[in-house]
């Protein structure tokens, strides 16, 4: 199994609770409703991840990983559900995870940590340039003979 395989099942899934949820996404009032959901129940999932570990530091309490670790699997299927409304398939997720990894370890590598790094460079940010591979368009400076 890989990536792929894991966003498969979840879109099957997600037709199964919902068969219209990919369709009805083309109205895009319905497609910002349907990430915020999922972007809700996420964080419901990692608060009760949260609350499998003893966090509260005025009472005793066991720590529960084995719930921490399903909890974790929650929170993935609405990851995933999230990424697919947002238009990223399992292929754009890997290619921008190791666009980003590479920037993070760049910017520790030039002085992020330290405050001495610039994110910026010709007024663009580094995750527009480098993980996006977006860059605003230059003024065409050309002489057309005139």
């Amino acid at each position: 199994m890989n990536l792929q395989d894991i966003f498969d099942e979840q879109i099957r899934l997600n037709m199964k609770i919902n068969a219209s949820l990919y369709t009805e996404m083309s109205d895009p009032e319905v497609r910002r409703q349907r990430f915020m959901q999922f972007e809700l129940a996420l964080r419901q999932e990692s608060a009760e991840a949260i609350d499998s570990l003893n966090w509260k530091w005025w009472k005793k309490d066991e720590d529960n990983w084995d719930n921490v670790k399903v909890e974790l699997i929650d929170m993935l299927h609405f990851w995933v559900s999230m990424c697919t409304v947002a238009g990223l398939d399992a292929k754009s997720v890997m290619d921008l995870y190791f666009k980003k990894n590479k920037l993070n370890h760049k910017r520790q590598e030039e002085g992020y940590k330290e405050g001495t790094y610039d994110k910026y460079q010709d007024g663009v940010e580094d995750n527009v340039r480098d993980v996006l591979g977006l860059a605003p368009m230059a003024e065409d400076n050309y002489d057309c003979g005139e």
